[in-house]
């Protein structure tokens, strides 16, 4: 009998622990379940108050908050929600543009003999932008490359330069613009002075150009792995001349082509103004390089071929007498003559399909002495 008792109150102690366990679990859950309603509430009052504190206009309705603003939408705090800093989707970056473009030909079979009427070379450029500008579409460039050409009476090689140049250009990868630099009237030719003008138009219409190469209109490369780029050094680019034999004439020899980074640029004063008429300016350029601790660089002379358009030479280009004299001056004169001192006046921009054309005054020539 004491046994049976004994069991039946083991059995009773029993279901009571685990109603008590039932109840704790229970009791457990409840808590919970309550302290995440308090939390969520206290949440949506602590969102509210400072909103309305802040945001007046936010107490009304989301239909009223909507009819304030065309198109405007409440957030589920009840504020306007703000517009994005940039509306729709984002471009992808594109990568950076390899610095041995992948597209090159080598060496160019370059003639100019076949008929080159412009409308030819738009079709053959689609991608070029109106004044010459052009951007790769796959790729984002180191530098942006502002292509000065001095220029008068020069249309038929223009046309040969735009031609051969555009589908280099592009090739090679760059980000550019051309700027024809078109010296108004009959006077004496100033190389020099028009490609401090053009140094000066070409940031006018975008700060961003950081590199600059100075072009003659007849000098066309043979070679489109001779990169239009800038350096930690001025770059002389057309080392190897048909006209010379494809050789450099002498050691100090700078003309042609050459480009300069901006910094490289105002670094010696730009160039010369006072070189009127034929020679001398790239020699004095190449002496206030050396004057001011830099260095030429040039590509390998395989590379650096060029071919020149065979001309007669401008009429008032005549050769400069005083051009030797200028040159022995160069430490006296570059502090004061260059791109601090040009002065010069825009007569007209024309941005055409393939190139901007600046027409500018820059001025006469002073008087010379007689010789002898």
């Amino acid at each position: 009998m004491s046994r049976l008792l004994g069991g039946t109150l083991e059995r009773v102690c029993k279901a009571v622990l685990l109603l008590c366990l039932l109840h704790f679990l229970v009791a457990v859950i409840l808590y919970f379940d309550v302290y995440a309603q308090h939390l969520a509430f206290f949440s949506r009052f602590s969102a509210r108050g400072p909103a309305h504190a802040l945001h007046p206009a936010a107490s009304s309705s989301s239909s009223s908050s909507n009819c304030s603003r065309p198109n405007a939408t409440a957030s589920s705090s009840g504020l306007p929600e703000v517009p994005s800093a940039l509306p729709g989707p984002t471009a992808p970056m594109l990568p950076p543009c390899p610095d041995s473009p992948p597209g090159l030909v080598g060496r160019l079979l370059i003639e100019f003999t076949s008929p080159m009427p412009l409308e030819r070379v738009q079709r053959e450029n689609p991608g070029v932008l109106m004044g010459g500008r052009y951007t790769p579409p796959d790729c984002t460039p180191a530098q942006t490359v502002a292509v000065i050409i001095p220029f008068r009476h020069r249309e038929h090689h223009l046309r040969y330069w735009l031609h051969y140049l555009h589908p280099i250009l592009r090739r090679q990868r760059l980000r550019y613009g051309v700027y024809v630099i078109n010296q108004h009237g009959e006077d004496t030719f100033n190389r020099a002075k028009l490609l401090n003008v053009g140094f000066l138009e070409a940031l006018k219409e975008d700060a961003a150009y950081d590199c600059f190469i100075f072009s003659d209109v007849d000098l066309v490369p043979m070679d489109d792995r001779n990169l239009y780029r800038c350096g930690d050094q001025p770059r002389h680019f057309a080392i190897a001349m048909d006209k010379f034999g494809f050789r450099l004439p002498y050691a100090g020899y700078f003309g042609g082509v050459s480009g300069l980074s901006k910094a490289q640029f105002l670094k010696i004063n730009g160039f010369p103004n006072e070189y009127w008429g034929w020679g001398g300016e790239d020699d004095d350029i190449f002496n206030r390089i050396s004057l001011t601790g830099m260095k030429i660089s040039r590509p390998d002379i395989r590379i650096g071929r060029y071919r020149m358009i065979k001309h007669d030479r401008d009429k008032h280009n005549e050769p400069n007498p005083q051009r030797f004299t200028k040159i022995q001056n160069t430490k006296l004169t570059m502090k004061r003559d260059g791109i601090g001192s040009v002065r010069y006046q825009v007569l007209e921009v024309s941005r055409q399909p393939l190139f901007t054309n600046i027409t500018v005054d820059i001025g006469r020539p002073p008087s010379w002495p007689p010789r002898g």
